[in-house]
């Protein structure tokens, strides 16, 4: 009986060991940053009028939605942006032929949201996360992403944090290259690789990490591209720096456009739901 007591003391030593070590593990994750802003979506109702403006209308890429802050809404602890079928005059409607696609429809069929922080947040390097479950539907786009706070795109640099569309998980960055044309460093992922037939019905974890010299952009701790600044940078007097500036950051869902597909009004409504969305920032 001294015997197996004597193993008994042991085990509980070694599983307190063991326990501890787990624990710090997970705690370390950022021992080296700090939480410098948040949004965990706890409040039923709009979402905080605080840290959110909204994007109006149809605004790029020729996509089908029109935005509106309506399809936007805190419930249960989440961020749900909801894409929905709507039949209603476009009120910028001009003429059939008109140059500007956001001009020559005549109606609005499908509504959406994007939230943007600009002209409320905006920070320079840091660690950038989203927990969410991201709708894969037909025609379904949904994005996490930035832009400068200074120039035009893409001289003031994007970067895609979260991107899908046509069965494809996207890591991306866009800047103005020597040329004037957009240079891109963009990696995809197809669902399929991620040998997980559930995967879309599950919540994942994305992230940035970016400072001066790089951009990594990872899901679930999975590097899915890394970018070197100093290639983004065209020359030594450039004024504006894309990834050495502030950034502020937009979250939405759009549908069809140039890169989302073909979808129809069965593939409605769809939902992006966002768990939180936290920016760290290293500690001095």
């Amino acid at each position: 009986m001294r015997f197996i007591g004597k193993f008994l003391a042991l085990g509980i030593v070694l599983m307190l060991i063991f326990g501890f070590v787990i624990h710090r593990s997970k705690s370390s994750k950022h021992e080296d940053y700090k939480l410098v802003w948040a949004d965990e979506f706890n409040k039923n109702g709009p979402p905080d009028e605080k840290n959110w403006n909204y994007e109006t209308g149809f605004v790029r890429n020729q996509e089908n939605q029109w935005y509106q802050k309506e399809n936007a809404f805190c419930k249960d602890g989440f961020l749900i942006i909801e894409a929905r079928n709507e039949n209603r005059p476009n009120p910028n409607f001009v003429a059939k032929n008109h140059k500007d696609f956001a001009k020559n429809r005549d109606s609005i069929k499908v509504t959406s949201s994007c939230l943007i922080t600009r002209g409320k947040h905006s920070w320079q390097y840091g660690r950038f996360e989203m927990r969410a479950k991201i709708p894969t539907g037909k025609g379904m786009w949904p994005a996490f992403w930035s832009l400068g706070i200074k120039g035009n795109w893409p001289a003031n640099g994007e970067i895609d944090i979260m991107e899908y569309y046509t069965g494809k998980i996207l890591a991306n960055a866009a800047w103005k290259s020597k040329d004037a044309n957009t240079a891109w460093d963009a990696e995809a992922v197809k669902l399929t690789d991620f040998k997980d037939n559930s995967w879309a019905n599950q919540f994942h974890v994305w992230k940035m990490d970016w400072d001066a010299q790089s951009i990594k952009l990872y899901v679930d701790d999975q590097l899915l591209n890394e970018i070197n600044i100093d290639k983004t940078i065209n020359t030594p007097d450039q004024t504006i720096i894309p990834f050495q500036q502030p950034h502020y950051l937009l979250v939405n869902l759009a549908v069809g456009g140039i890169n989302g597909g073909e979808f129809t009004s069965a593939d409605l409504p769809s939902k992006y739901i966002i768990d939180y969305i936290r920016v760290y920032q290293k500690k001095k």
